[in-house]
């Protein structure tokens, strides 16, 4: 194996987790939910009412990016394959990814342009989930079978370990709190203003810099087979898909495998989505608070998806993934059950705090910690058991149809919590759809085969 090879492909987890960390989950989702429901009062919205809009104006936004993934991604590709070249189109996504991050620096407090957030939101996502297609796809040539699932957990925990360390410095240095510094006791730096939220809103740009300056390795380290350039052909490519698409018809594994992947990363992402605006709106945390929250979600992750892979290697990733969907069944279960005032309908005592903290504060806790080390590790053997339907020549295919599988119905979640939530008024109720795709996707993994099939 080539060590440095190995890890300029490690480099990219580390470099693209903050998008994940920072803007889908802890930070910013937050920010855009204080500024779109503070909005949405201004316009007469009651407080639950506005809270449950923004919800749902980012639920929409989300589904769109999902479906433009899902039409592209395994186009994309196929077209890749057929030319032999990843690395160029790394370098396209990543510059959407760089444009998307470093453009929400301009939702505003007041008067905030939030279509233009959500549009520059899904520019960014489209960007790193497409990069992410074609790095996945550089796996299978890394290291024999034996020791793909260990890479692909070493990796997720690698890119958790740079998700906590981005997180960390963006609470230390620059999110500031409501008494206007940060969580290290200082004004944010670069003279950034907490009155405009200045030091909250540098999160996009602070991404877009994290990410050019952390992919250096991956460029320099990693590179395509020599010789395997091709003229790109589009027809063929797209004709060998269909091939492909026609022949899941027959191949029951590699079936049940895409549905089930397909609907357990949707409800997992939809988690990710969704649990920064669950946080700042029902239970009412500031930014602040929230980063706190995905330092330990994080590290979590981290841990857990290193376990993971071991336990990937020794069990296989079948029943790891099993395991972290059961884990994240039952944290959607909490969220449905909980309020900031309740758990299950039992009221919990004024009284009852810890740290400043009450009770569904602590639990919410637990449940970021689970969210994070359940995801990390679901992410990390999936990404296992798609190489074992795949082979190195045409991965980057195999990908784009993994990635279909997990965009086809990206939609689907985050439409279904806006539209619960929309009908019922209630931002928890609006998280019972995962509940039922989550149990969905583990009976549909029965009839995968933990062994895999191969394409032709």
């Amino acid at each position: 194996m080539n060590r440095k090879r190995i890890w300029g492909w490690w480099f990219f987890d580390w470099a693209s987790q903050p998008f994940h960390t920072l803007l889908l989950t802890f930070i910013f989702s937050i920010y855009f939910a204080e500024v779109a429901r503070r909005h949405f009062v201004s316009l007469g919205d009651s407080a639950g009412l506005a809270g449950a809009n923004a919800q749902a104006l980012w639920g929409y936004g989300l589904s769109v990016a999902g479906v433009i993934i899902a039409l592209l991604a395994p186009v994309l590709g196929a077209i890749a394959d057929s030319s032999g070249r990843r690395m160029p189109w790394v370098w396209l996504f990543s510059a959407l990814y760089v444009v998307g991050s470093a453009g929400l620096w301009f939702l505003m407090p007041t008067q905030p342009a939030l279509i233009q957030a959500v549009v520059l939101f899904g520019i960014g996502l489209i960007g790193v989930e497409f990069a992410t297609i074609f790095t996945n796809a550089m796996l299978p040539s890394l290291a024999p079978r034996s020791e793909i699932g260990r890479l692909s957990g070493s990796g997720f925990a690698f890119g958790y370990l740079g998700g906590v360390v981005s997180l960390a410095v963006m609470l230390a240095l620059f999110a500031e709190t409501p008494g206007g510094r940060t969580l290290a006791g200082i004004p944010p730096l670069f003279g950034l203003d907490p009155a405009l939220r200045e030091g909250t809103r540098f999160v996009g740009p602070f991404t877009a810099i994290w990410y050019v300056v952390f992919m250096l390795p991956f460029f320099l380290w990693v590179r395509d087979p020599r010789g395997a350039a091709r003229p790109i052909r589009v027809q063929a490519a797209l004709r060998d898909l269909w091939a492909l698409v026609r022949s899941l018809g027959h191949r029951d594994s590699l079936r049940n495998w895409l549905i089930s992947s397909m609907l357990s990363r949707d409800a997992l992402n939809a988690l990710y989505g969704f649990g920064g605006v669950y946080a700042g709106t029902v239970l009412g945390w500031p930014v602040f608070l929230a980063g706190i929250f995905g330092v330990v979600s994080a590290i979590s992750a981290a841990g857990i998806s290193w376990l993971g892979g071991r336990a990937d290697r020794r069990f296989g990733p079948r029943r790891v993934i099993a395991l972290c969907i059961l884990a994240l069944t039952a944290v959607c279960t909490i969220l449905v059950g909980m309020d900031r005032d309740a758990i299950f309908g039992i009221a919990v005592p004024a009284q009852l705090v810890l740290a400043g903290l009450r009770l569904p504060d602590l639990v919410f806790f637990v449940c970021g910690a689970v969210i994070g080390g359940a995801g990390g590790a679901l992410q990390a053997a999936s990404r296992t058991m798609m190489v074992r339907h795949t082979t190195p020549e045409r991965a980057t295919e195999g990908f784009g149809l993994y990635a279909l599988s997990g965009k086809a119905t990206a939609f689907l979640a985050p439409f279904l919590i806006a539209v619960t939530t929309d009908l019922s008024g209630s931002q928890r109720i609006g998280f019972l759809p995962l509940i039922v795709i989550f149990l969905v996707a583990l009976v549909l993994l029965r009839w995968v085969n933990p062994e895999g099939e191969s394409y032709p």
